[in-house]
């Protein structure tokens, strides 16, 4: 009885992690020098997402790369954030975000357009589920700085629902003043 329990458990679990797609983004083999030699260990950067809104990253260190990679991995599941995409495709608007040195800036996209960015932009976008995006990375190429400079900028995302919601209005009423805003704009 508790052994089924148990197997179900693990089933439901493993269904679970079947959801979620992992991308590798990046491997940093380390050396220790001792007595007898040098002792090699590895770290590594892993991006998880379902591509459905949900992504996260983590970061594993270990002797060897399949267990750095689980640990990475297992980090990544913990640190999951969810981000509002327009249409399920694209950002809702223009954003930069930096960690470091590292500097980002993400640009919504037309239908279309693909995703247009480096190594370690693009592999959080594809988890993440964008189908549309121009991003830049500028400053630090260091893949840790450019991955946590993205979630920076993705954090800062904000959707018409969430800004009608923290204005006590409706969202209705929120795109309506923009179109008329710009209405006005290019009238005078």
């Amino acid at each position: 009885m508790a052994g089924e329990r148990e197997r179900g458990g693990r089933r439901d679990r493993e269904e679970r992690d079947s959801e979620f797609v992992d991308k590798l983004v990046h491997i940093n083999r380390v050396a220790k020098v001792v007595k007898g030699g040098k002792r090699f260990g590895f770290a590594a950067l892993v991006v998880i997402g379902d591509q459905k809104g949900r992504v996260g990253f983590g970061h594993g260190k270990a002797r060897e790369v399949p267990e750095a990679i689980r640990k990475a991995t297992e980090s990544a599941k913990r640190n999951l954030t969810r981000v509002a995409l327009r249409d399920g495709r694209t950002l809702h608007h223009d954003v930069a975000g930096r960690h470091g040195a590292g500097r980002v800036y993400l640009r919504a996209a037309p239908a279309g357009t693909g995703i247009i960015a480096g190594g370690p932009m693009r592999a959080v976008f594809e988890t993440l589920g964008i189908a549309d995006v121009v991003a830049k990375s500028i400053g630090s190429s260091n893949p840790y700085n450019m991955v946590r400079a993205t979630f920076n900028a993705l954090k800062h995302q904000d959707s018409p629902r969430s800004v009608a919601a923290r204005r006590n209005i409706k969202v209705s009423a929120l795109q309506s003043r923009r179109v008329g805003g710009d209405a006005e704009a290019t009238a005078d």
